[in-house]
Parts: structure tokens; C-alpha cells; sequence
């Protein structure tokens, strides 16, 4: 793992929670995107030495819709920067590690991306995030 790339946090209603962030808090808006292939709205807030990566689901389909549901707003993942992506997975692979994805899959940012399973490490769900 290079370094911590960013710490995703499921929000219920993104218009709403920005203003604590970048008047509140301060840090800088980055950029808002969607993400179809995870069904979230995406903010990126520069935290200074890290980015924040605010989720809300686009429908009920997506699975920050369901850790909502269950669990609340919070940190929902933390993304590790890797140089290529699949390596890394095989790597992760071979000493056990269960992966939530076969192939990385197109995230935020154009990154590519892959989830490592909780169960498999200590409960924490991990990205792996690998910049084009």
C-alpha cells in the first residue's frame, strides 16, 4: 500500500452535510460526481494532507443506501493507493485476504477500484484505489 488515498463517509443527504465541511470545517469542496457503478453522488473534500470522500446513495440498490439503513451516517470505508490494482489483488489473494470484487471496477475520479471483505480484515472495510 503506498498511502491512505481517502476515508469514504456514507451521508444521508449530501446538500445538507457539505456546509459542515467546507464552513464548519473549512476544507475545500474538490469536486461532485456520480458513480454509476456503485449508484452513489460523490463529494471530495480536501482535508489537507487527506481527501474525504462523501457518499450518498443514488437509489436503495446501492450499497450505501444499506449501510445506512443498518448502521447510520459514518466512516464507511478507507482507500488505500496501490500501483496496479491487480497485482495487488492477487497478492491479497494468495495470503488469504477475500475480496468483495473478481476485477477492479471503474470508482470515483476514474480510479480504479476493489474492496477487501471486513471478515478478512478485522472488521474494517478497505478499498483499493488505483489513479489513471
Amino acid at each position: 500500500m503506498k498511502r491512505v488515498d481517502h476515508i469514504g463517509i456514507a451521508v444521508r443527504d449530501l446538500n445538507a452535510v457539505l456546509p459542515y465541511y467546507t464552513e464548519t470545517l473549512g476544507c475545500p469542496l474538490l469536486k461532485i460526481e456520480e458513480v454509476a457503478s456503485e449508484n452513489v453522488r460523490v463529494a471530495f473534500i480536501d482535508a489537507g494532507n487527506i481527501k474525504l470522500e462523501l457518499l450518498e446513495a443514488m437509489s436503495e440498490e446501492s450499497v450505501i443506501f444499506a449501510f445506512l439503513e443498518k448502521r447510520g451516517e459514518g466512516i464507511h470505508h478507507i482507500a488505500f493507493g496501490v500501483e496496479n490494482i491487480e497485482t495487488r489483488m492477487a497478492e491479497l489473494r494468495e495470503k488469504g485476504v477475500r475480496l468483495l470484487n473478481e476485477q477492479p471496477k471503474q470508482g470515483a475520479g476514474g480510479a480504479l477500484v476493489a474492496f477487501m471483505h471486513p471478515k478478512s480484515s478485522n472488521g474494517v472495510l478497505y478499498e483499493l484505489c488505483e489513479k489513471q
